[in-house]
């Protein structure tokens, strides 16, 4: 049986970047609208946050110590404790209608996060694209073609990556060559035009499967090796927005929400809209390495 239980009452607009750190044993959470990255601690629920100049893409561990993250306008490296930032790269930079979006470290210790158009008020348009930071700072152009970057993950031998375009209608797997990072043969996992919904965050559990949260429809689903639908869990609120496994023994399923573009109607018949849950599924997750940079 599913237990969804409220641990933390945000308000963030848009809760993403879940990432589970095993040593200190601390959940590392972001809001982008709101320009913050959050720590919280669930043996006392204490919830640091630390102020960013830029709305923030993703957040990865760095073996080094501190964090590897995407900004607005590219790859840096973060002192949480300090708040020294160190750029790296931005392969965007020549485009103005671009932000980084969703990401995460492969199962070798590669940093990877995608870009998503944003230039309201027009459509969106497919400019965007994902990219591999790899550990000698070096990025590499993956994917091309992305109107919003999400839904990125690995299966557990790190040899099928998934990742969704939001504007695209679909999450495709991808081959990778564990060796390099390069993937080829990409094919359709997942048509979400099906759903109601779109690809938003996701996760790989220890069994291989998939799951995705799928925002304005309130689900999180979950999804076997070959694309089949297994398990929908219904949130309290009506956009869950990214998800990964954490506690001591990888068995709680950490979501965030968002409360953007949000009626007051809306948000009064939801249960802590842009909060920060904890699912248990009775499913076990996998730790995410540390990027090797």
């Amino acid at each position: 049986m599913v237990e969804i239980v409220p641990l933390l009452d945000a308000r963030a607009e848009v809760g993403e970047g879940t990432t589970w750190d095993p040593k200190a044993q601390v959940l590392w959470w972001l809001d982008i609208w709101g320009k913050t990255i959050h720590r919280y601690h669930p043996e006392s629920g204490r919830n640091d946050t630390f102020h960013l100049p830029e709305m923030v893409g993703c957040i990865g561990l760095r073996a080094g110590g501190g964090l590897v993250i995407s900004l607005a306008s590219g790859f840096y490296f973060y002192e949480p404790e300090t708040g020294r930032l160190e750029f790296i790269v931005n392969p965007e930079a020549h485009i103005s209608e671009t932000r980084f979006n969703d990401g995460k470290t492969d199962r070798f210790g590669r940093f990877w996060s995608g870009t998503t158009f944003e230039a309201p008020p027009r459509k969106p348009e497919h400019i965007g694209a994902l990219y591999r930071l790899d550990a000698d700072l070096t990025a590499h152009r993956m994917v091309e073609g992305i109107g919003s970057s999400n839904g990125l993950a690995w299966s557990p031998d790190g040899k099928v990556m998934y990742f969704a375009d939001s504007y695209g209608g679909a999450v495709w797997a991808f081959d990778v060559d564990t060796a390099t990072g390069d993937i080829e043969n990409r094919r359709i996992f997942v048509d979400t035009t099906t759903t109601g919904s779109f690809a938003d965050g996701a996760t790989v559990d220890a069994e291989g499967c998939y799951w995705v949260t799928c925002p304005l429809v309130g689900k999180v689903n979950r999804y076997d090796p070959a694309g089949r639908l297994m398990q929908t869990i219904q949130m309290p609120v009506e956009s869950p927005t990214c998800c990964e496994f954490g506690g001591a023994d990888l068995d709680i399923l950490y979501v965030t929400s968002g409360t953007l573009n949000e009626s007051p109607e809306r948000l009064a018949r939801q249960t802590m809209p842009g909060g920060l849950f904890a699912v248990y599924t009775g499913v076990k997750g996998l730790e995410l390495p540390p990027f090797a940079g």
